[in-house]
């Protein structure tokens, strides 16, 4: 065995994590004996849902989050997740129909079901973790495994060819992924705007998503100044490499390469939290729901997500093993600046990093001033 459950539990969660993107079924353990089954509600067919009734020996339901239950007005006040049960069974269809806020849902379909909270630590808010570390929508279907062979759980899923996980694990993971980054590659690469840049990739022991520190000139931990210029950049695939108009991402990467270099060196932590953390795919389907009238905040809130799902612990901890413990910070949101406070980074001052509007990103930017409190 390992030194430490680290590469144990995050392995665990990584395979449960592609066996839900394949629209398979995932056994989770909670604590006091409790387990359940699960299968990604976007990735549901017919047949996978009748084998999760069979295999568990009890009635599946959908488990949808708290913002998502709001949307469908469903109330869903004091618990984060909340279980929808249909006393006539679902079908493949109505889940799909409930999970996804592009299709037409069905005025009647809100009357066929009831709805209950799920505890923070239980089965359930776990199927919903893992579905967000999947980046698929975050609804899951769950059945209780009330099979009667299955007092062993491990045992029991390994005859029916199923991955285990804990749900304590799904909970930790992204932080135990934070702490666990290990510098794994470096080379010098000039950049037009920098031409001393060397680029340094972190990667976790599970060899999960990378994150990258932009070095820039020749920065210097100084434990007694006033902290090296930093920017923390969420990657953004059609800002930072299409130069989409629909965001300021792509003004921001290059306006802090260009900024760092002037004043003589810094750093930017590229990271991979896509679309706030929700992923691509999500972030796509955020900005069709945005070209139907939502702000950035209400078309997350729509498809189930938090107004933003990142975690700012990885950039910490790359912070901290390059040896800069003092921040000056390029940053128009101010949760940056708590967050790297809250880790031990010290923020010994907020440097302004704006970009004028244009005509396609004006309600996303006032969407920012006005309801994430951003500096702007």
């Amino acid at each position: 065995m390992p030194a430490s459950r680290d590469p144990v539990s995050l392995l665990a969660v990584d395979r449960c994590v592609s066996e839900l993107r394949r629209g398979r079924i995932v056994a989770v353990r909670g604590s006091g004996g409790v387990a359940a089954l699960i299968l990604a509600a976007e990735a549901v067919t017919t047949d996978t849902l009748a084998d999760l009734a069979t295999i568990s020996h009890s009635r599946p339901a959908l488990t949808i989050t708290r913002r998502r239950a709001r949307v469908l007005g469903l109330g869903g006040i004091g618990d984060t997740v909340m279980v929808l049960d249909a006393p006539d069974g679902w079908s493949a269809d109505a889940i799909l129909e409930i999970a996804d806020p592009l299709s037409a849902l069905d005025a009647d379909l809100k009357q066929r079901f009831n709805l209950s909270g799920a505890g923070d630590y239980s089965c359930q808010s776990a199927a919903i973790g893992l579905a967000k570390l999947a980046r698929l929508l975050p609804a899951a279907v769950v059945a209780d495994l009330a099979a009667p062979d299955a007092d062993d759980l491990n045992v029991w899923a390994g005859r029916h060819d199923m991955l285990v996980v804990d749900a304590g694990d799904v909970f930790q993971y992204e932080h135990t992924a934070a702490r666990t980054l290990k510098a794994v590659s470096e080379a010098r690469v000039p950049l037009s705007a920098a031409e001393n840049t060397r680029i340094i990739a972190f990667r976790p022991i599970d060899g999960g998503l990378e994150h990258l520190a932009i070095v820039i000139g020749e920065p210097r931990p100084d434990n007694a100044g006033d902290g090296i210029l930093t920017r923390l950049h969420s990657e953004c695939f059609t800002g930072d490499l299409l130069g989409s108009l629909r965001c300021d991402c792509g003004d921001q990467l290059r306006g802090a390469i260009g900024e760092i270099a002037r004043s003589g060196g810094g750093v930017l932590l590229y990271l991979a939290q896509e679309g706030r953390g929700i992923g691509l795919v999500n972030k796509l389907r955020a900005y069709q729901l945005q070209d139907a009238g939502f702000d950035t905040i209400d078309a997350n809130e729509q498809l189930g997500f938090d107004a933003d799902e990142r975690v700012y612990l990885p950039a910490a901890e790359m912070l901290r093993q390059l040896g800069f413990n003092k921040v000056r910070l390029m940053t128009n949101n101010p949760d940056k600046i708590d967050a790297l406070s809250k880790y031990g980074v010290q923020v010994t001052g907020r440097v302004a990093h704006s970009f004028p509007a244009n005509k396609h990103n004006e309600t996303y930017l006032k969407t920012k001033a006005g309801r994430s409190g951003h500096l702007i």
